[in-house]
């Protein structure tokens, strides 16, 4: 039988890029990689990848891209600056998908997406969700809890201050890997049928307390933590110096976790790659120069 082609949205970025390199170590079909800069994936060509020009914000560029594939991930885009943006962008690469006949979509999506007044992260999940469950293509949903190494320099900030805030209150949260997550997509990439909603987390659950205990044992580090208002929290983060955008999306999820959506495990990591979920302590202790250095 032929290979599939399999195609990678937002192949530049850190999760598309891990997501290209489990598919070509799978040898899982002919892989399409998908960027706004083809030139800064010049190294994946020369390895085989078709890597082909790609915007969200330009629908024609995407139906060129979208051409012969049969699956597709479609990664969120970064587009969160004002709202209804990416929720254009996704809505297009929906169309897009269509028009090229692809078969399956994967897509990126996030803990408990619904709709929210004024629109943000979470809302935008929820839109382009339900576009692509009236696209009439067969999809997976990949809900993605919060990476843990997003944490890392708001964190770095923190052992400077001696605290860590959050607005999580005694909200759990399941920290997940980049590279879980990575891993995870490029299978079902590869390999899922029909329509299915999964959960992506790591193997635990931590409430903010239990996080900071964590991260003050790695770095060897005095770290206490603070309960603050979402307003604080937002604050903290633009001063550790996060981007605006950034930000609002990482307040969302505290809200998200206050409100016990985020306190989920579920066994998705090792049923698709094979491999146990990496917990907290070892994503930290992997960054811990790099934590005790900023």
């Amino acid at each position: 039988m032929a290979e599939p082609t399999l195609l990678v949205t937002g192949a530049g970025g850190r999760l598309g890029r891990q997501v290209v390199e489990n598919l070509l170590e799978m040898r899982a079909g002919r892989v399409v990689a998908a960027t706004r800069n083809p030139l800064r994936l010049a190294d994946l060509a020369a390895r085989g990848v078709d890597v082909r020009y790609a915007d969200f914000d330009h629908p024609a560029s995407l139906r060129s891209a979208f051409a012969g594939a049969e699956r597709l991930l479609m990664i969120s885009t970064d587009q969160v600056d004002r709202p209804g943006a990416r929720i254009s962008q996704h809505r297009a690469a929906v169309a897009a998908a269509q028009a090229a006949g692809v078969g399956h979509i994967v897509y990126t999506s996030a803990p408990a997406p619904q709709p929210l007044a004024g629109g943000a992260l979470i809302d935008d999940h929820f839109w382009t969700e339900v576009a692509i469950f009236q696209s009439g293509l067969d999809w997976t949903i990949l809900r993605n809890t919060l990476y843990t190494e997003t944490v890392l320099e708001t964190l770095a900030y923190s052992l400077a201050t001696g605290e860590m805030p959050s607005a999580a209150g005694r909200g759990t949260r399941s920290w997940v890997s980049r590279a879980d997550c990575a891993g995870t997509a490029a299978a079902v990439l590869a390999g899922a049928t029909g329509r299915q909603i999964l959960d992506v987390t790591g193997p635990e659950t931590l409430t903010f307390a239990e996080f900071v205990a964590i991260a003050a044992q790695v770095t060897g580090r005095s770290l206490r933590p603070v309960a603050v208002s979402v307003n604080d929290f937002r604050r903290h983060l633009l001063a550790a110096g996060l981007p605006p955008m950034v930000a609002d999306a990482l307040v969302d999820y505290e809200v998200a976790t206050a409100r016990g959506y985020t306190g989920v495990v579920a066994p998705t990591v090792k049923a698709w790659t094979g491999r146990t979920a990496t917990d907290v302590r070892s994503v930290l202790t992997a960054h811990r120069d790099l934590l005790l250095a900023a």
